[in-house]
């Protein structure tokens, strides 16, 4: 195993203080327990957006805390849900008097540790709402969730919602409009390497030279099919035709085409898989009307990407396009 790491029992913390140096003027990190709050937080009037998960996967969550998005991010060990405890802590920091909303991706311990979490806020007066990313089309269910994972969709729940937020909406309001971008989105993604678990320290699963895990999850959890390496085009398409078929989309539709790395995808490639992407949409007379490339969610430094499509409407592509200023996202500011 190389990575650029002390000790592997210290991954996580280490990782979050540097974060916390290097964004001093967006976030500030508390240590016990540990979470990522918004400099302003809590900001008076406006509903607060929390969400986090497993380490590993970063930008997200931490990297989408600040103005326009997340209030709070609570981040666990890698791979792991954070528990209720640093959960509750980052619910109260980011209370403004209106609410608070959990953004959780769909995985057991999130979701159970969430629940956790929300049922003491409420028991300290703060209003909780849940809104469960469920996009990913590759699987039903698999080792670490009951239905379909949250993936790359999480980020566009978490940058919609945080503008909806952002603009004074009430608790209903927000969640509502989670709950809407949850709902039209779909995703799947594919490995070409496992990724290294620091405190593992071996492969989290193995894959010959010569093949790649299709509808691969972003903790390494088994695909739809183990293929033969093919073109870029033909792996595109096996990606993007479940997820089309699956909302479905159809001529007319207005979308945001996502194209996502894993953490160790090189940008040229993750263009070739967009432009084959793009090529695809428009076949079927589906308008890409906004897009996102690069790597926002990821799986420690596997090879591999992800394709995600939102089915747009006139008020998602006004909160998508309002600012934003984040340390991995920021526009209009």
């Amino acid at each position: 195993m190389k990575k650029i790491i002390n000790d592997p029992k210290h991954v996580v913390d280490e990782s979050v203080a540097g974060f916390g140096l290097a964004h001093a003027d967006l976030v500030r990190v508390e240590t016990d327990p540990i979470h990522v709050v918004r400099a302003d937080a809590p900001v008076a009037g406006k509903v607060g957006l929390v969400s986090g998960g497993g380490s590993g996967h970063e930008p997200l969550h931490a990297g989408f805390v600040g103005p326009g998005m997340l209030d709070a991010a609570v981040p666990g060990a890698v791979f792991t849900s954070p528990t209720p405890d640093p959960i509750l802590a980052a619910t109260k920091a980011v209370d403004g008097g209106k609410g608070v909303l959990h953004i959780v991706k769909n995985y057991t311990g999130d979701v159970l540790n969430f629940e956790t979490a929300a049922d003491l806020a409420a028991a300290d007066g703060i209003e909780v709402r849940a809104v469960v990313t469920n996009d990913d089309v590759a699987v039903k269910d698999s080792l670490y969730t009951a239905g379909r994972r949250g993936v790359g969709g999480t980020v566009l729940v978490e940058k919609i919602a945080g503008a909806s937020a952002d603009r004074g909406d009430s608790l209903e309001q927000v969640a509502e409009i989670a709950e809407r971008v949850n709902a039209n989105v779909r995703s799947m993604g594919m490995a070409l390497t496992p990724c290294i678990v620091p405190h593992a320290g071996e492969p989290s699963f193995t894959l010959a030279e010569d093949e790649v895990e299709i509808g691969i999850g972003i903790h390494g959890e088994p695909g739809r099919e183990r293929i033969k390496l093919e073109p870029a085009d033909a792996i595109v398409d096996r990606l993007i035709a479940p997820i089309i078929e699956d909302l479905p989309y159809a001529s007319g539709d207005r979308v945001l085409l996502f194209v996502n790395g894993m953490g160790g995808t090189p940008q040229i490639e993750l263009y070739i898989a967009y432009r084959r992407a793009a090529e695809v949409l428009a076949e079927k007379g589906i308008s890409i009307e906004r897009s996102l490339v690069g790597n926002y969610i990821t799986s420690l430094e596997m090879q591999g990407f992800s394709i995600t499509i939102l089915k747009l409407d006139d008020e998602m592509i006004g909160l998508w396009d309002a600012p934003v200023h984040t340390a991995a996202l920021r526009w209009g500011r």
